[in-house]
């Protein structure tokens, strides 16, 4: 696969490479600040390289976000999960995550259609995530989308005694 969705100001969506990896946890350093949560595991770029590239069919895609100039400017991740309730698979965005000066100039939207080719592509139905309740400019743009909310709570249990 390779760009998806055309462009918007001369920008580009493409799947990530071997050679973004370093960037692309950068971006994430980045992301997990802005979020106020903690750092990056210092080992995620072999992590990541496992995910995205060593298997026949990749656990995890990320999608990049590509200036004319060829800076990376973002990223989404997704994969697809199962829902019990619904007996169906769907893509559950990990992150979508645009540098400050990045936002607002039509790469979200090009970000979020790339997600939507990437559910197609793999035959699913539906999208889902979720975002921090403080983010409010986050939850505006996925409002203009026409995407729905659902109030829960996510929870995290260490499988550590």
């Amino acid at each position: 696969m390779n760009e998806r969705e055309g462009t918007r100001e001369g920008a580009t969506v493409r799947q990530a490479r071997p050679e973004d990896l370093t960037r692309l946890v950068e971006l994430i350093d980045e992301h997990a600040a802005y979020e106020k949560a903690a750092p990056p595991a210092p080992c995620l770029a072999d992590r990541l390289a496992r995910l995205l590239f060593v298997p026949a069919e990749p656990r995890l895609r990320c999608l990049l976000a590509v200036l004319p100039d060829g800076t990376v400017a973002g990223y989404a991740t997704c994969a697809p999960e199962l829902s019990t309730w619904d007996g169906t698979e769907y893509l559950h965005m990990d992150c979508l995550y645009l540098t400050e000066s990045s936002r607002g100039h039509g790469l979200g939207p090009l970000l979020m259609a790339a997600v939507r080719t990437e559910a197609r592509i793999l035959g699913l139905d539906e999208i889902q995530w979720q975002t921090p309740a403080w983010n409010e400019s986050a939850i505006r743009f996925y409002d203009r989308l026409g995407a729905t909310s659902k109030e829960k709570r996510r929870y995290t249990l260490s499988t550590e005694d």
